[in-house]
């Protein structure tokens, strides 16, 4: 077990990107959060199987063309953290 932090950078705040990643989410055995972070990036916290982790960002990319210029994903060990995937929710 996997978990990567990926932060996404172009548009993509204010065009759905938080749900669109959930719903997507919602496809694969994956856990996480999804959360727009101050500077106009998206921050997103998945967990799972090293396989499904990698058809899910490459997923993510083919569905959001124009929008995500750029995904810094950083990997570390799978905590168990969650249980599902949610959308955090923050007022700046």
């Amino acid at each position: 077990m996997l978990r990567l932090t990926c932060f996404l950078n172009g548009r993509v705040q204010g065009v759905g990107m938080r749900s669109a990643i959930a719903d997507l989410a919602r496809e694969f055995p994956i856990t996480g959060l999804v959360e727009n972070l101050p500077d106009r990036r998206v921050k997103m916290v998945i967990e799972g199987h090293v396989d499904v982790l990698n058809a899910f960002i490459e997923r993510l990319l083919e569905i959001a063309p124009g929008h995500i210029q750029n995904l810094d994903r950083f990997e570390s060990p799978a905590t168990g953290e969650f249980n599902q995937f949610i959308i955090q929710r923050h007022s700046f």
